[in-house]
């Protein structure tokens, strides 16, 4: 496993990784990964469309913040030499990195990943024995490649920046509904997907796809809250920092940068 790994790598370079971090990676981590996958959710997934939905919404949005709780960013580079610390921190740092740990960028896409549900290619997606099972690792890599970066704190953001970049978050948890509710509210069999006789408790088609809204708009909109907060928490530790930064200033310092300021405001 390449997470115990790391912690043999990080150990060797005299970094005690915390135990409780290793803890939450594989029981809260991997374990939600297998209850998803190979409990009920995986296990109906290509004859009910709310467990197709609920799985892949919950291995897109909750299963990769759970992984994340075990830090395996920080974990990597803890286990790297100087010159691959830097390398590293030169990639999170990158162009790419800042678009994935944009919480906005991850709410829209997310919002036009979950339009699928509404076309028959989900159809597609849940009967096609081959594409399900590969739904499973491939969705979870997807929901990681958006919520590591984000975790990382590497990226020098002003406070400002975190501030409108929260509001917008927040004002995306509305876009993160749509999805759910047309598919809660349409009447028709939108995936076009012949559902296999099954038990008599199984829902009707049409109670199905009702279901599997109810279930992406929850789900949704419950995965947004802890981006919301990791962000308000960003924007006032940045605060706090930029405004120590002021404190440390000297009287001198002070006036020559408000002079600067206002040189710039008359355009000098």
């Amino acid at each position: 496993m390449l997470y115990a790994w790391g912690m043999r790598r990080a150990a060797a370079r005299g970094e005690a990784w915390p135990r409780h971090r290793a803890v939450a990676f594989y029981a809260l981590g991997l374990g939600s990964y297998a209850l998803v996958e190979f409990g009920f959710l995986g296990v109906y997934a290509s004859e009910l469309r709310w467990a197709f939905t609920a799985r892949i919404a919950l291995l897109l949005l909750a299963v990769p913040g759970l992984i994340s709780l075990g830090r395996p960013l920080e974990l990597t580079r803890a286990g790297l030499g100087p010159a691959g610390r830097a390398r590293f921190d030169r990639i999170l740092g990158g162009r790419l990195a800042r678009i994935l740990g944009n919480a906005v960028f991850a709410t829209l896409f997310v919002a036009i990943a979950f339009c699928v549900f509404l076309t028959p290619i989900a159809g597609v997606l849940r009967t096609t024995p081959w594409i399900g099972e590969a739904l499973g690792p491939v969705t979870t890599v997807v929901g990681l490649a958006l919520v590591l970066p984000l975790m990382a704190l590497t990226a020098a953001r002003t406070s400002t920046f975190l501030a409108i970049e929260f509001l917008l978050a927040f004002a995306e948890l509305v876009v993160d509904s749509v999805p759910g509710i047309l598919l809660r509210l349409n009447d028709q069999i939108l995936d076009h997907a012949v559902s296999i006789g099954g038990p008599a408790w199984w829902p009707s088609p049409l109670h199905d796809q009702h279901l599997a809204g109810d279930l992406l708009w929850f789900i949704a909109e419950v995965a947004d809250v802890p981006v919301l907060l990791m962000l308000l928490v960003r924007w006032v530790r940045r605060d706090r920092v930029e405004a120590q930064s002021f404190d440390d200033l000297t009287d001198a310092e002070h006036e020559a940068l408000v002079q600067a300021h206002l040189r710039g405001d008359r355009g000098e």
